[in-house]
């Protein structure tokens, strides 16, 4: 409905555009038979010539359909109006071709070749025919370049914005079939990626969850470490779940008005109890006053925080991890510590490179964060610490 009132907008718009020039063209050529040349004989011949030139001035603002006929009448009043702008001292007054230059752009912009090339022809007679007609003895080439300037060019003139109109449509037609088609690539590879995460990764995280609650059912009350830990396997494994149904709703296209929520600073709590392991706690401290979070910041910190403790689980001593989350004046800081195990491995043993610190940094980099890795100041293990700005990086929320 607002794409049709704009069409309905645009239209009056032009139509009061069109009936501008039409004035504009009658006042200039009425104006230059009562201005050029001594005073004008006062009589019906003069009010017969001006009603006339309004007239045909005021097709100019005629629907488009009908440009070649106003291009003829221009042509012809130009031409064997001559007779009608005579003073008594027989002199032949001048007159504007303001109307005439009007009508040839119209002629030559919204007609097709035929109907057009009939204006042209009528135009440039009627432009340099006025001459010979009012008795004036010209050449040739005199009568070609008031031809080519009171009717060509303007007709040229029309001709071509009416090429580079169409050109610029097919440009953007062009565009907007590309753009259609990159949408399509999208969703299709989106639906690719989906379908391999459905068939692979589900079905192995829904494996360990299962043969993880097997075990644990099968072991018992004898051994509470063990079934702690099977319990964990469990929980982690729905999460996970959980986490890849939100994603192959996203990569579907099946997320609508927010229905699926994203986790954040909220769950981290939720987070640390399925991390917690008998002898091996997460512990979790929130200071400061909460201030509302961005969603998609709320759901970075949450990343962060997921592959923080991944990392501490398996590079630990498998003692006490801290999570702890800072509140700031404009700012949230989220801070991991462990020990450090003697058996994690080094850099240069790994299959390939680590990608889990590198994931961090290109998220904290992407919210114009900072971020601090390494041995504890006080000597007490690993700590991963970031701070991200409420504000953002200008663009990292759109």
């Amino acid at each position: 409905m607002a794409g049709v009132n704009d069409m309905r907008g645009t239209g009056r718009s032009l139509t009061r555009k069109e009936i501008l020039i039409a004035a504009g063209c009658a006042v200039a050529d009425t104006g230059a038979v009562l201005v050029e040349g001594p005073p004008p004989v006062v009589g019906p011949r003069l009010w017969l010539a001006l009603g006339l030139l309004v007239l045909i001035d005021a097709a100019l603002a005629a629907p488009a359909r009908l440009s070649g006929v106003v291009a003829v009448a221009q042509g012809t009043v130009y031409l064997f109006g001559v007779h009608l702008f005579v003073d008594g001292a027989g002199d032949a007054r001048q007159v504007s071709s303001a109307g005439l230059l009007i009508a040839g752009y119209r002629a030559g912009a919204w007609l097709s070749t035929v109907p057009a090339l009939v204006s042209l022809a009528a135009l440039a007679v009627g432009s340099a025919g006025r001459s010979v007609v009012a008795g004036r003895d010209l050449p040739p080439s005199h009568l070609i370049i008031i031809a080519l300037t009171c009717a060509l060019l303007p007709w040229m003139v029309g001709r071509y914005t009416t090429a580079r109109r169409a050109y610029i449509s097919e440009l953007e037609r062009r565009r907007r079939d590309q753009e259609a088609a990159v949408q399509r690539a999208v969703a299709e590879e989106r639906s690719a990626i989906a379908r391999d995460l459905h068939d692979v990764i589900s079905h192995h995280v829904s494996a360990v969850g299962v043969h993880a609650g097997a075990a644990r059912l099968g072991l018992g009350a004898s051994t509470p470490g063990v079934a702690g830990s099977l319990t964990a396997v469990e929980e982690s494994s729905r999460a996970a779940m959980a986490d890849l149904r939100r994603m192959l709703d996203l990569l579907h296209g099946h997320e609508e008005g927010g229905a699926v929520r994203h986790p954040g600073l909220g769950d981290l709590a939720e987070l640390a109890r399925g991390v917690s392991v008998p002898g091996r706690p997460v512990e979790l401290t929130v200071r400061g006053e909460p201030s509302p979070v961005p969603v998609f910041l709320d759901m970075a910190l949450y990343r962060i925080a997921q592959e923080a403790l991944t990392n501490a689980m398996r590079h630990g001593d498998g003692g006490e991890i801290r999570l702890e989350v800072d509140h700031r004046c404009g700012e949230v800081v989220l801070t991991v510590t462990n020990g450090v195990g003697s058996a994690s491995p080094r850099p240069e043993r790994r299959a390939s490179p680590p990608r889990g610190l590198t994931g961090v940094r290109q998220r904290v980099a992407l919210f114009g964060g900072w971020i601090t890795c390494g041995p504890h100041p006080e000597g007490r293990g690993w700590r991963l610490q970031v701070g991200l700005p409420l504000a953002g990086r200008p663009g990292a929320f759109d």
